[in-house]
């Protein structure tokens, strides 16, 4: 069964603890600057959204790397950064639409979700149930991505 990331920004409260345990597991550091998932404060309406790779079925993240560095774990539904192979170019940081991959100037390569191997820390640490790892299909992921596909656009 495909899992995705599922993320309910009505249930964050801002904890930051899903940035702590991620950039902890990938950097061994609490370093939420180093962290795959960011959480966008939006102060005045007081809500918190979580965000981080989408694991996009055509990733132009992966399609636009020079060196083939992005490579699609298909068991796993993602897509994984080689930092053996990286060359720190940051093209894949331009061509992420969602703005989800980072470079790391102490690596000198480029980071993004992976998952965390089929366990991701950032759902194990959140404390309120606002992101959760999940059968794909439970998620509405393949209606948003028929949504996605569509070429007419036009209201009809």
């Amino acid at each position: 069964m495909l899992k995705s990331l599922h993320i309910d920004p009505g249930k964050c409260t801002g904890c930051k603890q899903c940035e702590m345990a991620c950039s902890y597991e990938h950097e061994q550091s609490f370093n939420p600057s180093l962290s795959r998932i960011k959480v966008f404060d939006f102060h005045e309406q007081g809500r918190f959204v979580p965000y981080t790779c989408t694991q996009c079925t055509e990733a132009w993240c992966l399609q636009a790397c020079p060196v083939d560095a992005i490579s699609a774990n298909e068991s796993l539904g993602a897509k994984v950064v080689s930092a053996d192979l990286c060359v720190g170019c940051k093209v894949c940081t331009i061509a992420c639409p969602f703005g989800t991959i980072s470079y790391n100037p102490r690596s000198g390569v480029v980071s993004k979700c992976d998952l965390c191997d089929g366990s991701p820390k950032c759902a194990e640490a959140c404390p309120t149930g606002a992101i959760t790892f999940v059968d794909a299909s439970a998620t509405g992921l393949d209606k948003m991505r028929q949504w996605a596909q569509k070429t007419d656009t036009a209201a009809g």
